[in-house]
């Protein structure tokens, strides 16, 4: 009887070892978690991050999102007067802030434009060079010395093109005035961006049965 009343002090000693073990484990995994979820979430940062940009003067850096008259386009970081833009711009969805979020937002919509774009003058300046390897005829009534009774102008001009399958409207075509005489011509054309290209056009008698025989 003597030795197991002298055992049951020690058992209680390992038992209470081992709860501040488990205690102390448990505030280690407290900490942890604790520190986890400090790293995941700093409100303050965010906030920091998302909030809106001033300019030292006071007013206030907004981003528009659609065209406003003596202020800019879709797109530009504008500056303005905090209330002008609290009271108008942004209750009318003409602007939006200009965190850091929405202006990394706005600067990838301007890299896929430019893309865009290049893919478009790339597109524009095969069609001027296929273009350029063709020629025209248009046929007139004229009379003896070559005058037309009437004129070739240019909305007659693109629609000889686009029947020749090249997408031209009248505004590409850039003429002084109608053509009034029967020959060769070398029409300019502005396909758009910074891409010209230039056309031959032979403007011809009408063709008729008196005239063949």
């Amino acid at each position: 009887m003597a030795k197991s009343t002298e055992k049951k002090p020690a058992k209680a000693k390992a038992k209470a070892s081992a709860k501040k073990t488990t205690k102390g484990a448990g505030a280690n995994r407290s900490g942890a978690q604790a520190a986890v979820a400090t790293e995941v979430r700093q409100p303050g940062v965010e906030r920091r991050r998302n909030h809106p940009m001033r300019a030292k003067d006071g007013h206030m850096q907004v981003l528009l999102t659609h065209a406003v008259p003596h202020f800019g386009q879709p797109g530009d970081l504008v500056k303005v007067r905090p209330g002008f833009a609290r009271n108008y711009l942004l209750p009318q969805g003409l602007a939006t802030f200009a965190t850091p979020h929405n202006l990394r937002i706005v600067e990838k919509h301007r890299q896929r434009l430019r893309e865009l774009e290049q893919a478009r003058r790339a597109d524009l300046v095969n069609l001027g060079a296929q273009i350029a390897q063709r020629s025209i005829t248009i046929e007139a009534n004229a009379n003896a010395e070559g005058h037309l009774y009437g004129s070739v102008n240019a909305d007659q001009i693109a629609a000889a093109l686009r029947a020749d399958n090249f997408p031209i409207d009248t505004e590409n075509v850039k003429i002084e005035g109608p053509l009034k005489e029967l020959g060769l011509y070398t029409i300019k054309l502005h396909l758009g961006q910074d891409v010209d290209t230039e056309v031959k056009l032979w403007v011809v008698p009408t063709h008729t049965e008196e005239a063949a025989s």
